[in-house]
């Protein structure tokens, strides 16, 4: 059953004109964003896009991406049928079953039917679920219903046509279709005008719900099937846990303060969310009823560059502004709930980043507005005058020792810098990890040294929080300090002392070995450097917690569980959220210097967690997520709960 083509081609020019143009205007919209490279590396790229975007990986990582995982791959096979009932309404006898020969026919009906009812089972699945169980408080959405209900049309009108053509006995391929078939023995004895009509009736709904859901689509959330694909193909090569650098120069314009001064892969997530809430899931401040929430910031992004973009590319300033109150404004007090976990980057399905979009809007607060909470002033001055979170002398760091003797650095003479870190110096509970890590490194004879009073922080909530500037300054007195002395090898016991020795300081220029206190350790115990007494178990049933710097961050998982595992004789038990799906303790990005005063305490939820499997430790391998969980179980009053570093549990178990 074929339309009059004198009717339906100037529909389908129609149609597709206004869906290029439609898209035209909204792509080049990224365009007023900075230029940034992501072309780079294209086979490894295209592996990418092929691994995340075809076969969904992280998707599929969930239980409900199975249902995406059909409905996705019906979408692109069934494209090929669709593509084919369009240029056949134009030609008809470009029909596929006038030009293939049977052989091959056949079996592409034959796929064509199964998969229409595949898809057809997974839409009533997803409406079922936006409508019992969304997955996240504003789920139901007309748009959502809306969508799911075009895709279910069309495969409805898909099987209302082919089953009146092979009762007609118009389908030459009626044997390979079992869906339609079974569809046309239910029109048996019906007459050819029934027939003929519900043909036509199918086939101009197909086509109509397939023009107007193409010409939607760019105008909808649901742009996402256009940007997700391409979007897996510009994804960073490398897990983003670090920033860009800023030239600081007098007339430079500093952080993203408005939609241009993102880059045009910022504005291309925007256009590629999906809104599927796996992102807003894993936020530990959305999660605590903080106003942050990452999706919700991404479709923040989008109406502001869709409400700035002509103007900006018309030469014009922008009305709306990306930081504030107003619609397609982001909240300060967003901005300032941001752990930096990174937990929004491990779920998102389609490689949004979104952290780093927040720490650039940090940055402008800071540099260009000086507009931060009042907390941080102290921080600030603190880290620029003593270079210490507290403002304690730096003549006070080596205190730690007591009466110890400690060997300063010498190049040539010590293998290893032991980077303490503010907390290990200052910290009075973070000294003892200090002292347990000095324990450990004598009993295995390793031959290191540290800076003492000439260490310096290292910078690393500076960066989070968007003083950049300063962080340039520490930065750079540290890179020339670490050169002059000749250091190639580092040890550092805290996550966030090494994410910035390790990633950061690479843009200055830094290239040496930093390893974390949790791998240094294994390595000894694996080498057989250390002997352990583990025959009783210690603390009691431990329970372990990630730090979301040395695992998300930086892929470190295996390590401190296997020295747990060594030092006490057992395996840690492992909460629920756990390893990249692990939930923040709350002192990240900055947040550790910041009072929590909307919602939930991101601490209380996460020492909740660990209290579930009532352990006698917590094992932490961060001196944040240590005072964190510390004042946690002080605040749940579970005084038969202690909180330990797993260079704690190793010194314990040393003999002699």
């Amino acid at each position: 059953m074929q339309p009059d083509p004198m009717i339906f081609t100037p529909l389908l020019a129609a149609a597709g004109l206004i869906f290029a143009w439609s898209c035209y205007r909204r792509f080049s919209l990224v365009g007023v964003g900075v230029a940034e490279d992501r072309c780079s590396s294209l086979p490894e790229r295209l592996q990418g896009m092929f691994l995340f975007a075809f076969l969904q990986k992280r998707v599929v990582s969930r239980p409900f991406g199975i249902n995406h995982l059909f409905i996705f791959w019906s979408f692109l096979i069934l494209a090929v049928a669709n593509t084919e009932f369009l240029v056949a309404g134009v030609l008809p006898a470009a029909k596929l079953s006038r030009v293939l020969p049977m052989a091959l026919y056949q079996p592409l009906v034959l796929v064509f039917d199964v998969v229409s009812l595949c898809a057809l089972g997974a839409v009533v699945i997803a409406l079922v679920r936006r409508a019992v169980a969304p997955p996240y408080e504003g789920a139901r959405t007309g748009e959502a219903f809306g969508i799911l209900s075009m895709i279910g049309t069309l495969m409805l009108a898909y099987f209302g046509l082919h089953a009146a053509e092979i009762a007609l006995g118009q389908e030459p391929a009626a044997q390979a279709m079992p869906v339609s078939s079974a569809l046309a023995s239910l029109l048996a004895g019906q007459g050819p005008y029934t027939l003929e009509s519900l043909a036509e009736i199918s086939w101009w709904l197909h086509a109509g719900v397939l023009l107007f859901f193409l010409n939607y689509l760019p105008y909808s959330k649901h742009m996402h099937i256009l940007a997700a694909i391409p979007n897996c193909f510009f994804k960073g090569l490398e897990t983003p846990n670090t920033q860009p650098r800023e030239e600081f120069v007098e007339g430079n314009v500093y952080g993203a303060g408005s939609i241009d001064r993102f880059t045009w892969k910022d504005l291309f997530d925007s256009f590629s969310c999906t809104e599927c809430g796996r992102c807003e899931k894993s936020c530990p401040a959305a999660t605590t009823g903080k106003p942050l929430n990452p999706r919700v910031v991404m479709h923040d992004i989008k109406m502001n560059l869709l409400a700035n973009g002509d103007l900006l590319q018309r030469g014009g300033e922008p009305t709306v502004p990306v930081i504030g109150e107003a619609e397609g404004s982001i909240r300060p007090d967003a901005l300032w709930s941001c752990t930096g976990c990174g937990a929004c980057l491990a779920a998102c399905p389609v490689f949004i980043e979104q952290m780093p979009k927040i720490t650039k809007m940090r940055r402008h607060l800071v540099q260009m507005e000086a507009d931060f909470p009042e907390e941080l002033l102290n921080l600030f001055e603190n880290m620029e005058q003593r270079s210490n979170p507290w403002g304690i002398a730096p003549g006070e760091r080596g205190k730690w020792a007591g009466g110890r003797e400690v060997q300063q650095f010498e190049a040539g003479k010590t293998e290893y810098l032991y980077f303490v870190g503010c907390a290990g110096s200052f910290d009075s509970r973070s000294k003892q990890v200090t002292l347990a890590m000095t324990k450990i490194m004598e009993a295995a004879g390793v031959s290191y040294g540290i800076l003492g009073k000439e260490e310096k922080c290292c910078g690393d909530s500076l960066r989070r929080l968007g003083n950049e500037y300063l962080f340039d300054k520490m930065a750079r007195e540290n890179v020339a300090q670490f050169q002059e002395k000749g250091v190639t090898k580092i040890v550092t016991q805290c996550p966030h002392c090494f994410t910035t020795l390790k990633n950061d300081y690479r843009q200055y220029g830094l290239e040496l070995e930093v390893i974390p206190h949790a791998e240094f350790i294994e390595s000894l115990l694996a080498q057989g450097k250390l002997k352990l007494d583990h025959h009783a178990k210690k603390g009691g049933n431990i329970v372990f917690h990630d730090s979301c710097y040395l695992g998300r961050h930086n892929g470190v998982y295996q390590a401190p569980r296997a020295v747990i595992a060594q030092a006490t004789g057992t395996a840690p038990a492992e909460m629920e959220r756990n390893r990249e799906n692990s939930f923040c303790c709350g002192a990240g990005g900055g947040r550790m210097w910041m009072e929590e005063h909307l919602g939930e305490r991101i601490n209380l939820n996460r020492v909740s967690e660990a209290l579930e499997g009532n352990p006698g430790t917590i094992c932490t391998t961060c001196p944040y997520c240590m005072t964190m969980m510390e004042d946690g179980l002080k605040d749940r009053s579970s005084g038969g709960t202690n909180v330990k570093d797993i260079a704690e549990l190793v010194a314990e178990g040393l003999r002699g």
